[in-house]
């Protein structure tokens, strides 16, 4: 006779405590509560609907790390050798502090980095898969999450076009990690015994060419491979930060002289400085014509692939080997979440090869078809796929289209607005939601003009109303602007057009007194 959880749970004796005392695993046991769960999810889910809701403009609230670290140090319990009683405005207490002192990103204010505002329904997700706690690197461990992950291939890869039967997709932790990994399978094909008998048994040096515009990802995964920098071929760029495909053939032809042996071309689709997307057409070709695996780093760009009026920015997709997708970039999913497609699935085996009895099956059946430990670094993997798969299943791709247009659209009002300013000049033209430009007034020596960027970013970002960023373009600093918010309009941007000047000018004006009194202060 088979014997019920309960029958279970009552052979167990009960703890021996003194009288009037908890039992010493009480506290364990109230931690554990589903209960306590219920009333603290509650709380904190009012606290962040309030936190959605709020629209005003806002930017970082930078505080001294002095004085963050006393306050959350003022939130930790005293209590050392017993479980503490649970305290609910504590935990109020540390939520509050997690919101007030991070990034806004769901505030219009909010034009700073790359990562974005997740839609609500993902974050319920996150912590749907935070509770159950399935890794899924593994079928058996996460069951779900492992189809899920299929399935979302499937329906990116529409938008890709590499046959069905033949593509692979995993998940991974960053698109650090899947650059990294990629790198990994195109060399291991260049260089089948490198993974056993290591770099001596290569024949010639391994080498890769990237843009000069490259995300330092990819030249630190060189660096991890054991490549070397100097080994590291810089392929040139326009004034758009895209490679020209017209100026490579040389450069490769001279790192073969060097002795170079080049085994992989990486390609960006929305650069992280100015969102440029290399021709990757033209760049298949010159990868087929000197036999390279063509990996594209589409960590920031790839979305516009479900876009109608922008896929063509990825013209050519189709002919890479290999490609990085970031789904908490603009896919609008918590982080980390990135998508790395293989266009021959066999070569997402080839970047590792190993084999550990106690995860990896001797004789694959139709649950182990599912597992995907074999083709990333993570054997305990969060089931990030999860949020992507439940908006994408509930709302369907219009909604990320939808935004995806609705930002790249602002980008270039932005564009426009910036534009027809004489104390402004842009230094590109968006080609999706990134967006540099300086604040160059009449009379600004052009000596001074890197420094002043540098200073009215400061400011902005300690005024706190605004968040935005910058980058360097040809040596020089440049303001950027990321949209990732389809909340903001041109009023918005107006707003930050005036501040960026009334910063600029207050600048100036006290560098000239500071001049003018150093002057004065040399002649007495």
């Amino acid at each position: 006779m088979t014997s019920s959880l309960s029958d279970v749970q009552s052979s167990f004796p009960e703890p021996v405590t003194g009288e009037g005392s908890r039992s010493p695993t009480a506290g364990l046991t109230e931690a554990f509560d589903p209960g306590r769960f219920h009333d603290g999810a509650l709380d904190i889910v009012n606290r962040l609907t309030t936190y959605l809701g709020d629209r005003s403009v806002r930017g970082l609230d930078l505080l001294d790390p002095a004085v963050l670290l006393k306050a959350a140090r003022e939130l930790m319990t005293p209590e050392r050798q017993h479980v503490a009683d649970f305290d609910a405005d504590r935990v109020s207490q540390i939520v509050d502090l997690y919101t007030e002192t991070g990034i806004p990103v769901h505030s219009p204010g909010y034009m700073g980095r790359q990562f974005s505002g997740v839609v609500p329904l993902a974050s319920l997700m996150d912590l749907v898969s935070s509770v159950v706690n399935q890794p899924s690197s593994f079928y058996e461990a996460g069951q779900l999450p492992s189809v899920a992950e299929r399935l979302m291939a499937e329906e990116l890869n529409r938008f890709i076009g590499w046959d069905r039967d033949r593509f692979a997709m995993v998940t991974t932790s960053g698109g650090s990690l899947a650059n990294l990994t990629a790198l990994l399978a195109a060399r291991n094909r260049a260089f089948p015994q490198i993974w056993t008998r290591g770099a001596d048994g290569a024949s010639g040096l391994p080498a890769i060419a990237v843009s000069e515009e490259a995300h330092y990802s990819v030249t630190r995964a060189a660096g991890v491979l054991g490549i070397g920098e100097r080994q590291i071929v810089r392929l040139p760029v326009d004034r758009a930060g895209r490679i020209r495909p017209d100026l490579a053939g040389p450069v490769l032809d001279e790192a073969r002289r060097r002795g170079l042996r080049l085994f992989c071309l990486v390609a960006s689709a929305g650069t992280t400085s100015m969102g440029a997307y290399d021709p990757l057409e033209e760049l298949a070709a010159v990868a087929r014509r000197y036999g390279l695996w063509l990996h594209v780093d589409g960590a920031h760009g790839a979305s516009l692939l479900l876009s109608d009026r922008h896929r063509h920015r990825l013209r050519g997709i189709e002919q890479a080997d290999s490609l990085t997708w970031d789904a908490h970039k603009m896919l609008f999913m918590p982080a980390p979440c990135t998508l790395l497609f293989y266009r021959d699935g066999t070569a997402a085996r080839g970047a590792f090869r190993q084999r550990a009895s106690y995860v990896f099956d001797e004789e694959p059946d139709i649950y182990s078809a599912y597992d995907s430990a074999d083709k990333n670094f993570e054997c305990t993997k969060r089931p990030m796929i999860m949020p992507l798969w439940t908006v994408w299943s509930v709302y369907g791709p219009a909604l990320f289209a939808q935004k995806i247009d609705r930002l790249c659209e602002v980008t270039r009002q932005a564009h426009r607005m910036l534009a027809a300013e004489p104390d402004f000049a842009v230094a590109h033209e968006p080609e999706s939601n990134i967006l540099c430009f300086r604040y160059l007034p009449d009379g600004l020596e052009p000596a001074a003009a890197h420094r002043l960027q540098l200073e009215i970013r400061n400011r902005i970002r300690g005024g706190g109303r605004f968040f935005i960023s910058k980058v360097d373009i040809d040596g020089a600093a440049a303001l950027r602007v990321v949209v990732m918010n389809h909340l903001i309009d041109a009023d918005h941007l107006a707003m930050l057009i005036a501040e960026i000047r009334d910063i600029g000018q207050r600048v100036l004006r006290a560098s000239t007194v500071a001049r003018h009194d150093q002057r004065n202060g040399s002649h007495s």
